[in-house]
Parts: structure tokens; C-alpha cells; sequence
């Protein structure tokens, strides 16, 4: 079922408009004007927005923002036709988003990410966008900007986003599959969120267990899966847990280490990789052994 047939939720006008930062009449005007109303007739008398609806009001909103027209833009969102819609640059994404997080504006950061991982798939999206941006806020906590909250806004919907994203592509049962874990005491999960979402775009069959997960689970979802290769991340060198490592490799479970946490550390016979390229291709060449 497309996803425009799909008629859950109910938006009366008023809620659309807060929704979207507009007027009530300025919604009427672009339903009598584009033909971009409501859908759905509940109680055979009231019409009400459909979730589907507002999506795609939102999507007329941000492409108004970027400096099309009204008509152009409800023809390109409303028609399906991208002929109105000019390509933004990279900075241009990045400045949208960041604008929304420093907002709290969580409904317009979910929706920028979906269409920037849309447009752009989640390694260009990671490194050309969203690295750049916690970058920046890096460099605004070192000048003593506590900009905690946007940063935690915007992490949080990243992972969401790349959940959805993931949820996207067919997962095709499989007795060979990556298994991807952070070291149990790493809270800084996004670069393996990343990676899963990287390999569910070429169909490498993976499973990634999430953050703060106790070593004991993590030793028993490999025992019980047998994965061809465990990548086991860990961000800081606080964080690496090498008594899990040797644990997996004793057991005969191929471990590669990933991040800044295992440089320079004595891993005896497991890889290290400390970018995106370089664990995907060593997941592909494990599959294909």
C-alpha cells in the first residue's frame, strides 16, 4: 500500500496551521488556490488532514522556504513532479537542520533527515551533513556555548531517522550476517548506526544490538546467531571493554574493533577500523569467504 493511501491520523485545519507556523486563512488560501486541502471525511460533514496530508504540506513548507514560489511549490509536492524543486547545496541542508535543532523543532528535523537520507543515502548524509553539524556544536561548547539541547535533539532524531531508513530496505533471512555491537559501557552509538544503515543499502545482512548493552547479552546474541564478523565499537578508550573482545575470539568469532577507542591497543589478530569504507568493505569481504 502507498504510503499517500494510508489514512491514519486526523488534522483539523487549526492543528495543521500550528503545525506547519502558518495562518489558518494562509491554509485555506493554498487549499482554494492549489488544491492542496484535506483528505479525509471522518464524519461525512467535517474534512480533516490525513497524516499523509501533512507530510507533504510540510514539505511544500520547507521547499517555500528555500525560495519557491507557493504555486511551484504545491505543484512539485502535490504532483510528484521535482521539475520546481532546485537542488540545494550541502551547506544549505546542513544550515536548515541545524536551524531546526537549535529550534527544538523535532517534527522539522525527523522530516529534514528522511529526506536528506532519501536524497542522499546515510554515508553521504553522515559525512557531508550531519558531522559538519556536531562538529560545529563542538566547536560552540569549546567557546563555552552549552548548546546541549539542540545536540541532544539532533542525535536523538538521527537515530530514529536511521531506524526508519533501515526499515526502508527487504531483510532477507540469512544464516550468514554481520553482527554490530558498541562496547557495553559506549553511549556514543551513531557512526555504527550508520554502518548498519550503510549495509542494509547493498543487502548485507546485519544486526546491530544497540548501546549499553551488558557485555553477558552481547556474548550470548554471538553465541546464538554466529555471525560471520562481529564489529565491536567503542568511541573512547574509556569505553573499550578488551576482556569482550578476547572473550568472542576464544570462542573462535571473528572480531574486528572499530573507532578511536582501540587505536594504538594490542587486539591481537582482530582489525581495527576507524572509518565507514574500510569496515564495509571488510564486512563485504566476510560475507563473501
Amino acid at each position: 500500500m502507498d504510503v499517500d493511501e494510508v489514512s491514519a491520523g486526523s488534522w483539523t485545519p487549526g492543528m495543521v496551521a500550528e503545525e506547519l507556523g502558518i495562518s489558518p486563512v494562509t491554509l485555506r488560501t493554498w487549499a482554494s488556490r492549489y488544491g492542496v486541502g484535506p483528505s479525509l471525511r471522518p464524519d461525512g460533514r467535517h474534512r480533516r488532514y490525513s497524516d499523509a496530508d501533512v507530510r507533504k504540506l510540510q514539505y511544500m513548507r520547507r521547499l517555500i522556504g528555500r525560495g519557491i514560489k507557493p504555486r511551484e511549490a504545491a505543484a512539485a509536492v502535490f504532483s510528484g513532479s521535482e521539475d520546481a524543486v532546485r537542488e540545494i547545496s550541502l551547506a544549505e541542508r546542513a544550515d536548515e537542520l541545524e536551524r531546526a535543532a537549535e529550534a527544538l523543532d523535532f517534527t522539522v528535523v525527523a522530516a529534514l533527515l528522511d529526506e536528506t537520507l532519501d536524497t542522499m543515502g546515510a554515508a553521504r548524509t553522515w559525512t557531508e551533513i550531519l558531522l559538519p553539524i556536531l562538529r560545529d556544536l563542538g566547536v560552540r561548547w569549546s567557546r563555552g556555548d552549552v548548546c546541549f539541547e539542540s545536540e541532544w535533539a539532533l542525535t536523538s532524531e538521527v537515530s530514529y531517522a536511521l531506524q526508519r531508513y533501515v526499515a526502508r530496505f527487504a531483510y532477507t533471512p540469512s544464516d550468514r550476517r554481520v553482527l554490530i555491537a558498541c562496547c557495553p559501557a559506549e553511549r556514543h552509538s551513531l557512526p555504527v548506526e550508520v554502518l548498519r544503515a550503510s549495509m542494509a543499502e547493498v543487502g548485507i545482512p546485519a544486526v546491530y544490538l544497540g548501546h549499553m548493552v551488558p557485555a553477558e547479552t552481547t556474548a550470548g546474541m554471538v553465541a546464538k546467531l554466529e555471525p560471520v564478523l562481529v564489529v565491536l565499537w567503542s568511541m573512547s578508550p574509556t569505553t573499550v571493554d578488551n576482556l569482550l573482545r578476547q572473550r568472542l575470539q576464544r570462542r573462535g568469532f571473528d572480531v574486528a574493533v572499530a573507532g578511536p577507542g582501540w587505536d594504538g591497543l594490542n587486539v591481537r589478530g582482530a582489525p581495527w577500523v576507524n572509518d565507514l569504507a574500510g569496515a564495509m568493505d571488510l564486512a563485504a569481504e566476510r560475507m563473501k569467504a
